[in-house]
């Protein structure tokens, strides 16, 4: 469901001048920039559809999921409040080269193509909240291919846990994940859901993990099976 809406993420200076806040900005729905509910499992763009905004998660939780020519699907990224995606249309991609899907009940914004580059030229702390974002991206993709050439599928699966718990960001750990289920583990990990859930017992068996209802706890202590050689 998409809300409509107008608002100033402007605040004037007492001198007549204006400064930007790049959250005011993402938080509200303006020019070019429309919010949409989706439920689990919703999909936000598909692959192959035309690129035409970038998107910006403001609640819940997202997939990002490339399907082959075969039908095989992988999930490439899980992302989170605060995450951008979709920016590949700002750099002339034609087409989305993968599908983004609600994993929980999310709400996110859409900023049309022409809009955000609007603001990326017209606005410096935009820019820079944006760049940063473009940095750690990049930052991630390659401690994944890292992993996923050099590391076991254990070890795979217990960063990807860590990361999705936030263990190591600037934000205190979740510690405990809702909704995630082996299927998905399996797809982002590159293994097969047997192999997860034989690493998934093991894990719990080892006092590192505690799972039941559909509730994952995850504890420091698995930072010992990626730290251990």
């Amino acid at each position: 469901m998409t809300r409509g809406g107008m608002a100033m993420e402007n605040d004037a200076k007492p001198n007549g001048t204006s400064t930007f806040d790049p959250k005011a900005f993402l938080a509200t729905v303006s020019r070019g920039r429309t919010v949409s509910d989706y439920r689990k499992d919703d999909v936000v763009f598909l692959q192959s559809s035309p690129a035409e905004a970038v998107f910006y998660v403001q609640k819940g939780k997202i997939k990002i999921v490339v399907a082959s020519k075969q039908g095989k699907e992988a999930v490439i990224a899980i992302l989170g409040p605060g995450d951008f995606f979709g920016e590949g249309c700002l750099i002339g991609q034609p087409l989305r080269l993968a599908t983004a899907r609600a994993m929980v009940e999310s709400e996110v914004m859409r900023v049309g193509k022409t809009e955000m580059i609007r603001v990326l030229h017209a606005e410096p702390a935009f820019g820079e909240l944006f760049m940063a974002h473009l940095l750690t991206r990049n930052s991630r993709i390659e401690e994944d291919l890292v992993d996923q050439l050099f590391n076991s599928s254990e070890k795979r699966l217990a960063r990807t846990l860590l990361l999705m718990a936030h263990y190591g960001k600037d934000d205190e750990p979740l510690h405990v994940l809702h909704d995630l289920s082996q299927e998905t583990l399996a797809e982002i990990v590159g293994t097969t859901r047997s192999r997860v859930n034989f690493y998934m017992n093991k894990f719990r068996d080892l006092g590192l993990i505690e799972y039941s209802g559909g509730e994952l706890k995850v504890n420091s202590s698995l930072l010992s099976v990626v730290l251990h050689d």
